[in-house]
């Protein structure tokens, strides 16, 4: 099956392993990434602000692209699948707002909610499924790992659709498939601190913290996450176990990867 792929920006420089993972699993799997042209960052948040149009355009642009080629929009990033995930729900439920930005863009196409959007993860389990992700296992993990969701991928719980927002489980059933034992710890949909940590570093500290020593004392070796701002917190705040991105768990399993980097 193919998909229109968002990567994002992070995943083009700071983190490139998680991108360039998500692709080669993707091959061995069965699926193709077909990447957006020309594509903008989707802005990092989604602004709730009635009358802000201009930081979602970048998302529906994508999201254009995606009804263009007749396919459904794939992201691996959490903060990015967050925007465009809450900007297709607002061009299809508030038309106000997608009259507004359809306004804007003019250019003969309007979007009313078309796409289809996908995390990577649901991919995996609604689409390919974890029977099959087992199959193509070759190095199974052999190691407790602290799913961590953060806020991201999760909520709003009625617009993201993902999982239980208060006891998600599909980071767990992804690890399960690949021969690992998930751990379950309280703080693994708490926020990491966020993009507070541009402006209140301690209070970031605080937060990453908590969950990191919540997952340790769970029993974790190691925590995976599908976004960057969180690894980036809870190493940057001093997690002395190894966080990884879901996908270099994947390519460890699948392809033998050693990529704590």
């Amino acid at each position: 099956m193919k998909f229109i792929y968002y990567p994002g920006c992070t995943l083009k420089n700071k983190a490139k392993n998680f991108d360039i993972d998500a692709r080669n699993c993707a091959k061995i799997l069965g699926f193709e990434l077909i990447e957006v042209d020309d594509f903008q960052c989707c802005g990092g948040v989604f602004t709730t602000s009635a009358d802000e149009i201009a930081t979602k355009l970048s998302a529906v642009r994508a999201l254009k692209a995606a009804k263009k080629a007749g396919l459904p929009l794939v992201t691996v990033c959490s903060a990015c699948h967050n925007v465009i995930k809450q900007t297709d729900h607002a061009m299809k439920n508030d038309p106000v707002f997608a009259d507004r930005v359809n306004g804007y863009i003019n250019d003969g196409d309007d979007y009313h909610g078309e796409t289809k959007v996908y995390h990577y993860l649901e991919v995996l389990r609604d689409i390919t499924g974890f029977d099959k992700v087992k199959e193509k296992v070759k190095y199974p993990l052999d190691m407790n790992v602290g799913a961590y969701y953060g806020c991201l991928m999760l909520r709003p719980g009625a617009v993201m659709e993902t999982d239980d927002p208060e006891n998600p489980q599909i980071m767990e059933q992804l690890i399960k498939t690949l021969g690992g034992r998930p751990v379950d710890y309280g703080m693994k949909n708490e926020c990491c601190g966020g993009y507070v940590t541009v402006t209140d570093p301690g209070f970031a500290q605080k937060r990453s913290k908590a969950v990191y020593e919540s997952a340790k004392k769970a029993g974790a070796e190691i925590i995976v996450t599908a976004c960057p701002l969180c690894r980036y917190n809870l190493t940057k705040n001093g997690a002395d176990i190894p966080v990884l991105y879901f996908t270099q768990l994947m390519a460890k399993a699948l392809i033998g990867e050693k990529n704590e980097r």
